[in-house]
């Protein structure tokens, strides 16, 4: 996995833990929603990534 596209990837699933948290800390189920959907974006790049460097070896 190159090393930019894996800190993208480790940085949007943080992002996404983050506003998750917080979402669910203020009993905003909009922000929940957004976290998880953050850290969604996140897992798919790094699997899109993981499956690069299979493909790569």
């Amino acid at each position: 996995m190159s090393g930019t596209e894996k800190t993208k990837a480790h940085a949007e699933q943080a992002k996404g833990k983050a506003k998750e948290a917080l979402g669910r800390a203020v009993g905003n189920e909009r922000m929940t929603a957004e976290g998880h959907g953050d850290q969604a974006k996140g897992n798919a790049r790094q699997a899109k990534e993981d499956v690069k460097d299979t493909f790569r070896h």
